[in-house]
Formats: structure tokens, C-alpha cells, sequence
């Protein structure tokens, strides 16, 4: 057996004896003084000698019993050392172990090597000390000597077993990393399977190097094991060299990074990655069987709006929420991922997919209509759903993805809260919104946008005050494309600066044109959300209104709630900023965001414009109209009711005492030169 190095060397030095069980004398050992060889009994918990023979006092380089049991053993002593006695102690306790191993002494500075057969030996006072006999270990080539010392000290696990798996010798390190001392080779290791493949690996090249999960006694870790033949030294036979070194920390951590790398970290659904793996699968294997699939593909319903009124840990909240209740929602052998953003999807598999399909949103719908508490509120939030079907609609994930994305965008398109299936028509409709993508692009150089006003006008006098600009896209072959288009289209394109600051300029150029012709209006532009993170955006306004010498006051922008009520600052910095500029401020479309009115105090706003569906309302749907009237009066805000179409809603905004509408009832919006028509035939 390989033996390990000895404890340092003792020091003549007096030991702390405080509370030290009284040392035995020679008469308490008398026969052991007969044997010839060095025997003597050390207490391992307080580091001493607490007897000796004579030959042992020889090796020890001690004039008397009481010089040796006065060295304090402990105090050079190393932690390596000081841990595989504690080892011996654990094992003379627990399965009264014997050990014969190669030790280094050093009494007095000197280095002695000794064959040591170490073994339990209880003391009077109960505690488990041992006894040690030594043997000459003759003279040893320095390396050797050395070699055994590294086997004590390091931290590899090495050990020797026969090919049965019986074990021969284990280090210090390989010790502690075990159950029990005689434990063998298939026990050790996790899955049965190991032992058999580490001795084919052995002999198919002579060495073997895998990684495997052996047990502990901390539980079951990851060990690389590095194993070859060789011959016991002692013996002759056979034999199986083993040095380990624990790997689970790596393991560990591949494993988290190919869960990340897979699964959505914020509600921890498998992601887009793990999509395309498992379903380019599971597509194979329903190919082969014949049977029918779905790619259902949800959208949240207005989530922008909850993310900027309630901040983005709301949002995130709210996103684990949906998750649970998805998985909730669906059967086991249902994949529910999430893509990004608020964008799920579900893969179903089944022998009958259109009925499954519609059973499947029933669910899920139903489980998302419940309100959901975020941050102490209840929040509704509905979803729109997209279909695609395989194979009826592609035989390839990407392509299936795809169609129930189009899917999904018609039933947003539909109203919203509703599943959609994929038809060919959806395709064609692709093709034609990304080659009027690309067409965008251009269409600002090319001269294609125009900017059209609608009248405000004051309620008693019926006389035009203002406009507001409203942008419009002139295509060379469709015509006048709604802004409902290419406004989003803009702002996913990255364009909307672009094109705001090009609405703002033609309004500054058009009212100052009509100022000078004795027309003083004041002009609205609407603003996007993305213009507000623009750092340059108020310097660039100011330079407009220099450059053709606009009166500020004369220009109003217009914000909507869902732009006001986040949690960020840099809204307010932007807004006091165009008010420093002299320009007011609208806040537009009131009363469909998630408002909460403290707020409304916290920005400059000078204009609060009623949104059209509270004047399109019916008469017992009016009252929170006539609520949010009162509230600007309370806050001395301009009020413009939008919207007004007829008569009769005209005549109820005049009973509120709304002193500005605006709408279809007088005007849609439209080019520069038919506003002036109307200028010139409306009475001042």
C-alpha cells in the first residue's frame, strides 16, 4: 500500500496541557516495553505523544518519556496532515480501521522514515486516540521519499484496486471522497453501466479518461477519472490505477449555460432556440406517423400599454404570470415556449388538430380572462391568437412559424381577444406590406408624403382656431395609405424621426404662411414615443421654429397617455423642455390608457382632447366624459372634444360647455390649399 508522508516535526516546546487528561506512566504500557520495534500512543485531538517505548524514544530523538510528552506536536503541524489524522480517528471510530502506510518524522529537524501500522486505541477517558508501530524503512531514493509526501498533499484523489474493484490504497484526498474505507469500485460509481465502459475503454487503448458521477459523502458528484493498468506493487497482480479529480462545478455550469442557452430566463419556457431544435424533431416524427400538428402563436393583447404605465418589472411580473397559466392551460405532452417579448407559442400534436386546436384556445383564452395581480393591481389582459397547421399549411418550422405570426396580426387586425387560421391570402398580404416596406424607405426622398390639417373649431362661434397636421402617405400606385400603416411601419423601420421631424417643419412652414395672410391658428403635431427618446430632438425643434420665425406659442404638440404614465423621468425633462421652448402641450386621445390623474399634474400640459369613443358614446355610456370634463375645469386645462361627428354630439359637447371640437361633423382632414377654402368661407 502507498503510504503517505509524516506529520511535521515536533517542537521541544511545552504544550498546553489546560484540561489535559493525566499522561499515562510506564507502568501503564510495562508489556509493550518487551517489543523491539518503536510503539507509541498519540492523541490526536490534542497533538501529543502520551507514551513511548524506548525504541520509539530512540526514533523520536527523546532523552526521556517526559521530555517527548512535553513537545506539542500541533503546532507546525499542516492542515494537510492534521486531516488525514482526522481521517484515522473517523475510521478507527467507525469500522475499527488499521492502517500500514509510509510516514516521514522529523524530531528535531530531522527527517526519519518509518513503516507505520497505525490503529485505534481508546484512552481512559473515552476519546479515540492510536497507536503507532514503526519499521525501519531503510534508505529510499530522494524522489520516492518526495513522491509520497505529493500523495499526502494534494488534492487529487488517487487509488489503487484490484481488478474486482477491491480497494488497495487510497490518498488522503480519494479517502475523504468515500463512504466507507473498504468500498469498492462498482459502488462507487452512480450508473451500473460505468464500470463496464471504464474497462472497455481500458481495453480498447491501455488508458481511459471519462467523466463519470460516483457517490460521496457530500452526494453524488461529477468526477473525471483518469484509469490505467498497472501491477500492485506489493503483490504483483493485476491492477487498476485511478486518480480523480471532481468536476461538478464545470458540469454544473454547462449544464445552466445550455439551460439558458435554451430556455427563456425570465419565465423559464423553453426559447426560440429550443423551439427550432424540438420542433424540426417532433415535425420529423409526425411526418413518419402521419399524424397532424398546430403552431399556435399568442400575442398579448396592449402590453406596451402596461409596461409604460406600470414599468417594466410590472411587465415582467405579468409575463411570468401569462407562463404559469399557459402551462397550466395545456396538456403535458403540449411544448409551450416563449419567443420574446410578450409572444408565446403552443405546438399541439394530435390525430385530430382542428377540434384539438379550438379546444385548446377555449383553455387558454378562458385561463388568461381572469385578472392577474401585478404590484397590487388587477390586471385584465386578453390575447390574440394565430394558427398554423401542419401539413396543411408547411412542412417546416420556419415556414410554419411564419404563417401562424400572419395569423396572429389578422386577429389583431379583426378586433383583438380571438384566434385566427392561417389562409393563403395571409401570404399574399406578407408580400404586399414588405414591398411597401421597402417602397417606405423611399418615399420620404421622393416627395410622397403630404401633410394634410384638420379643423378645430370653437364650439359657439363655429369659427376655425387651429389644426391639426395630420401626415399622409400619397403612393404612386395605392393611393392614399392610412397612417394606421405606415406610422407602425415607421417606427419598427426606424424611420418615425425622420418623418416627425418632417410633419413638425411643414406645420411651423404652413402656420407661419397663414399667419402672415392674416390667418393666426395654432397647430397641432402629434409626437411619437420614439421621438422622445431622441436627445436631439427638442434642439432640432428650436432650429425650425428660428429658421422660418414661428411664433412658439403657436405650436402645440400632442402626447398620449400611454407616453406620460411609465416611471421613467426623461418624459417630464423632454416635455418642460418644448414648454421652455414657448410651444404647449396636448395630451391626446384621454381616457383610453390606464390613467391614473395624480399624474396629470406632474406634466406641463396646457390641452386635455376627450377621445372620440366618449363623444361617440351613447348617453348612458357618457359620464365618465362628463367626469374627465370636470377634472380639466379642476385643473384649469383647455378641453377639445374629438371625434364629433353629428349634430347631436355636437349639441352635447355645447351643453358641457366644451369650448373646442373638432371632427368629421365640420371637416376631415385635408390638403393645405382645401383648409384655406375653408378658412376663407368660414366666418372669423
Amino acid at each position: 500500500m502507498l503510504p503517505p508522508p509524516s506529520p511535521p516535526a515536533p517542537s521541544s516546546s511545552q504544550p498546553n496541557t489546560a484540561g489535559a487528561a493525566p499522561l499515562p506512566s510506564a507502568n501503564d504500557y510495562a508489556a509493550l516495553e518487551l517489543i523491539s520495534q518503536p510503539v507509541w500512543i498519540f492523541d490526536i485531538d490534542r497533538r501529543h505523544v502520551l507514551w513511548a517505548n524506548s525504541p520509539a524514544l530512540q526514533v523520536w530523538k527523546a532523552r526521556s518519556l517526559e521530555e517527548l510528552q512535553a513537545r506539542d506536536l500541533g503546532r507546525d503541524m499542516s492542515a494537510t496532515v492534521a486531516h488525514r489524522l482526522a481521517q484515522y480517528q473517523r475510521d478507527f471510530e467507525a469500522h475499527n480501521a488499521i492502517f500500514a502506510e509510509q510516514w516521514t518524522l522529523y524530531p528535531v529537524g530531522e527527517a526519519v522514515a518509518l513503516h507505520v501500522r497505525f490503529s485505534g486505541h481508546r484512552l481512559a477517558d473515552g476519546r479515540m486516540a492510536m497507536m503507532c508501530e514503526g519499521q525501519p524503512a531503510g534508505a529510499h531514493a530522494p524522489d520516492s521519499v518526495r513522491a509520497v509526501e505529493a500523495l499526502l498533499h494534494t488534492t487529487l484523489m488517487i487509488s489503487l484496486y484490484d481488478l474486482e474493484g477491491h480497494p488497495l490504497y487510497r490518498n488522503p484526498a480519494a479517502r475523504d471522497s468515500t463512504c466507507r474505507p473498504d468500498e469498492c469500485l462498482p459502488e462507487r460509481l452512480v450508473d451500473a453501466e460505468d464500470i463496464q465502459l471504464l474497462h472497455d475503454s481500458l481495453a480498447s487503448g491501455g488508458g481511459s479518461s471519462l467523466t463519470l458521477r460516483v457517490h460521496t459523502p457530500q452526494g453524488v458528484r461529477w468526477h473525471e477519472v483518469t484509469a490505467r493498468r498497472c501491477h500492485d506493487a506489493v503483490s504483483g497482480q493485476d491492477a487498476l490505477l485511478l486518480s480523480e479529480a471532481d468536476v461538478t462545478a464545470i458540469k454544473d455550469t454547462e449544464a445552466q449555460v445550455r439551460h439558458l442557452a435554451l430556455h427563456d430566463p425570465l419565465t423559464g419556457l423553453p426559447n426560440r432556440a429550443q423551439v427550432m431544435a424540438r420542433f424540426a424533431d417532433a415535425l420529423r416524427e409526425l411526418g413518419a406517423g402521419g399524424a397532424e400538428a398546430a403552431v399556435v402563436f399568442i400575442d398579448l393583447d396592449n402590453f406596451k400599454d402596461i409596461n409604460d404605465t406600470l414599468g417594466h418589472a410590472a411587465g415582467d411580473e405579468l409575463l411570468v404570470g401569462v407562463a404559469r397559466r399557459l402551462r397550466d392551460a395545456t396538456r403535458t405532452e403540449d411544448l409551450v415556449a416563449r419567443l420574446g417579448g410578450d409572444e408565446f407559442m403552443v405546438l399541439l400534436r394530435s390525430s385530430d388538430i382542428r377540434g384539438d386546436v379550438d379546444h385548446a384556445y377555449r383553455r387558454i383564452a378562458t385561463s388568461l380572462a381572469a385578472p392577474l395581480n401585478v404590484r397590487g393591481l388587477e390586471v385584465r389582459i386578453t390575447p390574440s391568437v394565430g394558427v398554423s397547421l401542419f401539413p396543411e399549411h408547411a412542412c417546416d418550422i420556419e415556414t410554419l412559424l411564419r404563417h401562424a405570426d400572419l395569423a396572429m396580426y389578422g386577429a389583431k387586425a379583426e378586433g383583438r381577444n380571438r384566434m385566427v387560421l392561417y389562409n393563403e391570402s395571409m401570404g399574399m398580404e406578407l408580400r404586399a406590406r414588405t414591398s411597401l416596406e421597402a417602397e417606405l424607405r423611399l418615399a420620404l426622398e421622393r416627395g410622397e408624403f403630404e401633410v394634410h390639417y384638420q379643423p378645430r373649431m370653437a364650439v359657439r362661434s363655429r369659427s376655425i382656431l387651429g389644426a391639426e397636421a395630420l401626415v399622409r402617405w400619397r403612393h404612386p400606385v395605392h393611393g392614399l395609405v392610412g397612417p394606421d400603416i405606415f406610422i407602425p411601419m415607421s417606427e419598427r423601420l426606424g424611420l418615425i424621426g425622420r418623418l416627425g421631424m418632417f410633419v413638425f417643419e411643414a406645420a411651423v412652414r404652413q402656420q407661419t404662411e397663414w399667419a402672415a395672410r392674416g390667418h393666426d391658428l395654432q397647430i397641432s403635431v402629434n409626437l411619437s414615443p420614439l421621438q422622445l427618446a431622441d436627445t436631439h430632438l427638442v434642439a432640432r425643434m428650436a432650429a425650425v421654429l428660428r429658421r422660418y420665425g414661428c411664433e412658439p406659442s403657436r405650436i402645440e404638440l400632442e402626447v398620449t397617455e400611454s407616453m406620460l404614465l411609465g416611471n421613467e423621468e426623461r418624459p417630464i425633462a423632454v416635455l418642460k423642455a418644448i414648454e421652455a421652448l414657448g410651444m404647449s402641450i396636448a395630451l391626446d386621445d384621454f381616457g383610453t390608457g390606464y390613467s391614473n390623474l395624480a399624474y396629470l399634474q406632474r406634466y406641463p400640459l396646457h390641452t386635455l382632447k376627450i377621445d372620440k369613443t366618449f363623444i361617440q358614446a351613447p348617453d348612458v355610456d357618457r359620464p365618465l366624459a362628463e367626469m374627465i370634463v370636470s377634472l380639466c375645469r379642476l385643473l384649469k386645462l383647455n378641453v377639445v372634444a374629438e371625434g364629433v361627428e353629428t349634430s347631436e354630439q355636437l349639441a352635447w359637447v355645447a351643453r358641457r360647455e366644451i369650448a373646442e371640437y373638432q371632427g368629421y361633423h365640420f371637416s376631415p382632414p385635408v390638403p393645405a390649399p382645401h383648409f384655406e377654402a375653408l378658412l376663407e368661407a368660414t366666418p372669423a
